[in-house]
C-alpha cells in the first residue's frame, strides 16, 4: 500500500452500508459519507490512496438536516454530505472490514 496522507482520513469520515448503498456496490460503487467542504478531487485522491484502488468517478451528494421533534422537543439534524465512488472494473473495496 502506499504512503497515505493523515489529511485522507479527515475527508472520508465512514462507509455509508444500507440496502441501496449495498445495491451499488453490484455496479462497482461504494458510498461513503464525507466533510461537508470536501471536494471531489480530494475525494478521489483519499479512496485511491487509502484503498490502493483506481477511481473512475465520484458523484457527491448533500443531504440536508432534517427537523425532528423527540418527546416534544424540536431538533434540527446536521447536514451531511456523502460521496458516490465508481471504481474502474477489477477494483473492489470491502467496506465490512476495516481500514
Amino acid at each position: 500500500m502506499s504512503t497515505t496522507d493523515p489529511r485522507h482520513y479527515d475527508v472520508i469520515l465512514s462507509p455509508v452500508i444500507t440496502e441501496k448503498s449495498t445495491n451499488a456496490s453490484e455496479f462497482n460503487k461504494v458510498v461513503f459519507k464525507v466533510r461537508l467542504d470536501a471536494t471531489k478531487p480530494q475525494i478521489k485522491d483519499a479512496v485511491e490512496k487509502l484503498f490502493d484502488v483506481k477511481v473512475k468517478g465520484v458523484n457527491t451528494i448533500v443531504r440536508k438536516g432534517k427537523v425532528k421533534a423527540f418527546k416534544g422537543v424540536i431538533g434540527t439534524q446536521s447536514n451531511t454530505k456523502r460521496a458516490v465512488v465508481t471504481l474502474e472494473e477489477g477494483h473492489r473495496i470491502d467496506v465490512t472490514t476495516g481500514l
